[in-house]
Order: C-alpha cells, then sequence, then structure tokens
C-alpha cells in the first residue's frame, strides 16, 4: 500500500540514557550493570517523596542533585575527554567527569554529613542509634562505590574520568549541604508560608524530630476521634 512505512525500513533509535551494555554471560558483569542503573532509582526516588510528601528540605536536596547534574555537563563539553571504549548506543561520547560517579557520590557524601549534622536531633540514644547511623553511612558508601566501579568493568569510564567525578560530587555536596543548613534552612519556616507553598501543600518539617513517628501518632490520633464521633452518630 503506496504512503505506508515498512517497519523495517525505519532507522530505530534507542533511547540511551538508560541503555547499559555487558559482556553476554558475565554474571559479575550484569551485577554491576543493574547497580549502573542506580542513578535512575534515586531521581526515581526523589520525585516520588516530592509528590507525596512535599518536604522543603526534600525538594531541596533534589535541586542540589540536579545543579550537580547541569554542573556536569558543563564539566563534560567543556574538557571534551572521550570514553575508553566508543560505542554506537550513547548518550554523550564524552566522559570526563563520569556523570553517575558524580551523582553517586554527591548523594553519598550529602547523606553522610546530613545523618551525622542532622540524625543527631532525633530521638534514640545508645548503641543502636549508634549502628543505626553507622548502617546508612556504610550502605550509601557502598553502593557509591558499587556504581563508580560498574562504569571502569562495563569500560564506560576510566579511573581518572571516575575519580573526578567522585571528586567534583563529593565537593559539591559539601558545598550544597553547607548551603542548605546555613542559608536554606533558617528560612524554610517562612519560605512554606508563602501562598504558592500553601497551594502546593508544601511544608517545613526541620523541627520535627521524627516526622515517620509524628506521622504515625498523629494519624492514629485522627482516627480514634473521627470513630468516636463516626459511632456517636451511629448511636444518636
Amino acid at each position: 500500500m503506496e504512503g505506508v512505512l515498512d517497519p523495517t525500513e525505519i532507522d530505530w533509535v534507542p533511547f540511551a540514557l538508560t541503555h547499559v551494555e555487558f559482556p553476554r554471560g558475565d554474571f559479575i558483569g550484569k551485577i554491576l550493570a543493574i547497580f549502573s542503573l542506580m542513578p535512575m532509582a534515586i531521581i526515581c526516588g526523589f520525585i516520588t517523596l516530592i509528590l507525596f510528601r512535599r518536604d522543603l528540605h526534600t525538594i531541596t536536596f533534589f535541586i542540589g542533585l540536579l545543579l550537580n547534574e547541569v554542573l556536569n555537563m558543563i564539566l563534560k563539553y567543556t574538557i571534551r575527554e572521550s570514553r575508553p571504549m566508543h560505542r554506537n548506543v550513547q548518550y554523550t561520547e564524552f566522559g570526563m567527569p563520569s556523570s553517575h560517579s558524580q551523582l553517586m557520590w554527591f548523594f553519598a557524601v550529602y547523606s553522610v554529613y546530613f545523618t551525622l549534622f542532622r540524625l543527631h536531633q532525633y530521638p534514640g540514644k545508645g548503641i543502636s542509634h549508634h549502628l543505626h547511623k553507622v548502617g546508612i553511612i556504610l550502605t550509601v558508601v557502598t553502593v557509591a562505590a558499587c556504581v563508580a566501579y560498574s562504569r571502569i568493568y562495563l569500560m564506560y569510564h576510566t579511573w581518572a574520568q571516575i575519580c573526578w567525578g567522585a571528586g567534583t560530587g563529593a565537593v559539591f555536596a559539601t558545598f550544597w549541604f553547607t548551603l542548605t543548613e546555613f542559608v536554606f534552612t533558617p528560612r524554610f519556616h517562612d519560605i512554606a508560608t508563602w501562598p504558592i507553598c500553601e497551594f502546593f501543600l508544601i511544608r517545613d518539617t526541620t523541627l520535627i524530630p521524627n516526622i515517620m513517628w509524628f506521622e504515625y501518632t498523629n494519624s492514629r490520633q485522627e482516627t480514634r476521634t473521627r470513630v468516636r464521633k463516626l459511632t456517636a452518630m451511629k448511636s444518636q
């Protein structure tokens, strides 16, 4: 039929942003390829948290993550250093510094700072409290290291590109956490009262020690109150 394209004649182009290659039959390579997708999981997690929690600190953390990516793209197209191996499917041919390494180490270092300097405000003492903090730090650092190594093992980056990405992410995380802690956080209370924040239900939970426990106890109390009212209405 004239005017209808044959699908076999179309030049199909894969969306390379999440495309990760690994050697066929290499189990370790497959595991590391899965680790290499971690930045996408983190971004999806941030979007989910922002949509459902709408907390100013989470939004600020995510803005820092996005700015970190913008910085990476600027450095990539300024330095213009090639990757160690050419691939037909590639988000960008430039590899210095590694965007995966920079994003993961930004996330890891910021999380370490948050754990050390903010989680001390949460209730709970003793060995279990300290083990909880150590567990968070070890987890984020281990995952960041695995993602960074996966980019070397799968030949997407060189050691130099990975190290520069990690260093840049760590430095920017230090800058952004300092800016958030001493400049943004003291203004969160006022920002939360802006009409646009009230419209989108954006809130400041900085002064609440344990937000999960706070929400749990308040929702339980509200449920009990509504049950009593409903029971009273039925008995009338």
